[in-house]
């Protein structure tokens, strides 16, 4: 099919007919400017400004109803605001510029997005500008109600985390602040609320969130805030014109508010929270730095029992832990810790009984760390149970290691300590069954070393696990005895084979009578009860001699050997078992 060519084509270009007498440069002039501003769905106006002054040329009825034109009228204070935006506007040199207005309208604040733009040049009329407003109002509330979701707890209404610095920043823009005073942040923590939401279920949990909110807010002062940073915490920004005192007053409504217990179905629960204060340096502090620092003494609250004022150097301690923490948490990931290995000595025959396996941890950044700090850091982050995993399975694997090196099983065995929330939060039983089974030493050769605290915190729960180790064929040491709350009564009933007297009453019992009087006690108390007991501490011979004639099994320190590295330890009982065989 032949192709038409353009010229061949009918003409389709749209003519324009122009009422008579209208130039066809400026067809809006075919209707009055103030009809065509009203053909507009919103504000309009156009306007001419010459000689510094600003003339209103037409405008339609929006502009009417929201932008009255009469500057003097006083319902309408916002008239004066959009002619000087508007003047700003056009000294600008720009041919259009844009702007937010807010004028408060019958049913509260109501914003526009205001437009103004130069006009082509017309007859008579030399620079004509043309404003526009778009109702922006919905809008602005869609904006608002997804802020404020976004900065407010969904459970308790209360500002989150986000929204608590937010609201601190406007106390501290818009309240009046008298010379010399200071904020303060109240951190709060319940308690018992894991407990509750175990026991009685996420639903009575929320509840009791929104409770224990109601009774905190009906605490506050005039100014303060109240916010819900984090799954059972609490904190509450306070104005404080008498410093310490002031937050101690709000500390003690806070008391009086949480003291009556609380109906959760057909129960009534007490709750419990830990309270640490931080006060600012000044009202130029960065708020949250203080928040930071009332939670860092809400933790030493939770170990205290007691409302705990932030002091200098606690919150280095907390980024401290958190930065062991952290460290931690990626050393346990790739193998960055190791056992060192104390020997156990019989004390009536020198001979080597067995070795207590201790976690030890040099990093490349924070260098040797201390095993009180980071097995206490472990323990309150969580990382106790892969750490305690580790350690147990590292333990066996190491007698087994010792036992193809010596080709055959060495007639010793390993010390392993369980902490009291490993126990809690972990299959602790289970854990052992599969080191031994790895390992495929037997499980004579694997003590479980508690302490008193640890029977004591839960002992139905403590006496379970203890029949399930023995039913692996596992000796039990009770560590640190003498320091604790043990009774009679709880040693005979409970599968215990050793008591590991404390080396506070050991170290200086040659020079303390009360100390010399209570290892003895211990040892009779054993003696009674068919134990073996273990004296931890021993560095000098004197102390040695005296224990074994006291009728003491089994010691260990540093008269006998620091804990070493596994091929150090093989070696020296490899050492002390020739010595002995010869």
């Amino acid at each position: 099919m032949e192709s038409t060519s353009m010229r061949d084509r009918p003409d389709i270009t749209p003519k324009v007919e122009l009422l008579p007498g209208v130039d066809d440069a400026h067809p809006f002039h075919m209707i009055s400017m103030t009809e065509w501003l009203g053909a507009l769905p919103h504000p309009a106006s156009t306007f001419s400004f010459q000689d510094n002054v600003l003339k209103v040329v037409a405008v339609n009825g929006w502009f009417r109803k929201y932008f009255s034109p009469d500057a003097s009228e006083p319902a309408r204070p916002q008239a004066t605001e959009w002619r000087r935006r508007i003047v700003e506007s056009i000294l600008s040199g720009r041919d259009s510029d844009s702007f937010e207005l807010r004028r408060e309208g019958t049913l509260g604040p109501e914003y526009f997005y205001c437009t103004i733009g130069r006009l082509p040049e017309l007859e008579g009329q030399p620079n004509l500008f043309l404003f526009t407003a778009l109702d922006r109002t919905s809008d602005r509330s869609i904006v608002k109600n997804l802020r404020r979701e976004l900065l407010s707890d969904g459970l308790t209404a209360l500002p989150n985390r986000t929204g608590f610095g937010e609201e601190i920043e406007d106390r501290l823009a818009n309240m009046s602040w008298p010379e010399n005073a200071q904020f303060g942040i109240i951190a709060i923590d319940l308690s018992r609320f894991s407990r509750v939401n175990e026991s009685l279920g996420p639903m009575a949990g929320d509840e009791l969130l929104i409770t224990v909110a109601k009774r905190l807010k009906s605490s506050l002062r005039q100014g303060d805030v109240l916010s819900r940073i984090g799954g059972n915490d609490f904190a509450i920004f306070a104005k404080l014109n008498n410093g310490l005192s002031d937050a101690l007053h709000i500390v003690q409504r806070i008391r009086d508010a949480l003291n009556y217990p609380i109906r959760l179905s057909d129960l009534q629960i007490r709750v419990d929270c830990a309270i640490g204060c931080a006060l600012s340096a000044s009202l130029t502090e960065d708020p949250e730095d203080v928040v930071r620092k009332a939670q860092a003494a809400v933790k030493i609250a939770k170990r205290s029992g007691k409302v705990e004022i932030y002091r200098n150097g606690v919150l280095k301690e907390a980024q401290r832990r958190f930065s062991v923490e952290s460290r931690l948490r990626d050393a346990l990931a790739q193998g960055g810790l190791t056992l060192a290995y104390q020997p156990l000595i019989h004390l009536q025959t020198g001979e080597i009984t067995g070795f207590e396996a201790l976690a030890r941890w040099n990093d490349e950044e924070l260098g040797d760390v201390s095993p009180a700090e980071f097995i206490a850091v472990a323990e309150e982050s969580g990382l106790i149970t892969p750490l305690g995993r580790w350690a147990a399975y590292e333990a066996a694997q190491a007698l087994s290691r010792w036992d193809a090196k010596f080709g055959q099983p060495l007639p010793v065995g390993v010390n392993v300590n369980l902490s009291p929330i490993q126990m809690t939060r972990d299959d602790v039983a289970s854990m052992f069954e599969e080191a031994l089974r790895y390992s495929g030493i037997t499980g004579n050769r694997l003590t479980a070393e508690l302490t008193e605290s640890a029977i004591v915190a839960d002992p139905e729960k403590a006496r379970k696990l203890l029949f399930a180790l023995k039913d692996l064929q596992m000796p039990i040491a009770m560590d640190d005895f003498g320091t604790g709350y043990s009774n009679l009564a709880s040693l005979h009933s409970l599968p215990i084979d050793i008591l590991k007297i404390d080396r506070s009453f050991v170290t200086n019992m040659l020079d303390d009578r009360d100390k010399e009087v209570m290892v003895k006690t211990i040892l009779s108390l054993a003696e009674s009860l068919g134990l073996h007991v273990t004296a931890e501490g021993i560095e000098t011979q004197q102390l040695a001699h005296a224990l074994q004639n006291l009728g003491c099994w089994q010691g260990q320190g540093y008269y006998f050997a620091r804990p070493m590295a596994e091929p150090e330890a093989f070696d020296y009982w490899r050492a002390r078992w020739n010595f002995e065989t010869v």
